[in-house]
């Protein structure tokens, strides 16, 4: 599995040009499920994600997590994050995951955020053509990936 985190000041996903969610002040997580990952990859992924301390304490540092500050996070959904591509220049995304491995792991995704941080989670479609509005705060970007763990 591999995420791209962002912290934002705002963000929002359109889906047919009507708003299908949107947050304040959180994160914007895209997720990308590759075929070979599994339940205990999206609880270390969540855990992780939960914990990373990129929002600024009092002091200006970045030291607190979005359960810290009670922030909002929305889940967008990204098969292209599994493209491969060291040959040509065509993506190849024979590592995404099909449907029925990826869309499973993506609901267990979004619920186990919903068990911790309840209201505060929100989506776009799984597999839908979307539209994504942030406001990126800092910029501060995170690349996470689940075969990277050790």
């Amino acid at each position: 599995m591999k995420v791209v985190v962002q912290r934002v000041k705002s963000s929002s996903v359109q889906i047919d040009q009507k708003i299908k969610s949107e947050i304040e002040m959180g994160l914007l997580v895209f997720i990308g499920v590759c075929d070979d990952d599994t339940k205990s990859d999206v609880e270390w992924l969540v855990n992780k994600i939960l914990n990373l301390r990129i929002f600024n304490d009092k002091q200006g540092v970045m030291n607190e997590s979005l359960i810290d500050v009670n922030g909002e996070i929305l889940i967008i959904s990204q098969f292209t994050l599994m493209a491969l591509t060291k040959k040509g220049n065509r993506p190849s995304y024979i590592k995404s995951a099909p449907h029925k491995i990826a869309i499973p792991l993506y609901d267990h995704f979004v619920e186990m955020f919903k068990a911790r941080i309840n209201d505060n989670v929100k989506t776009g479609v799984f597999g839908a053509n979307m539209e994504i509005k942030l406001v990126n705060d800092g910029p501060v970007t995170i690349l996470i990936d689940t075969k990277n763990k050790e």
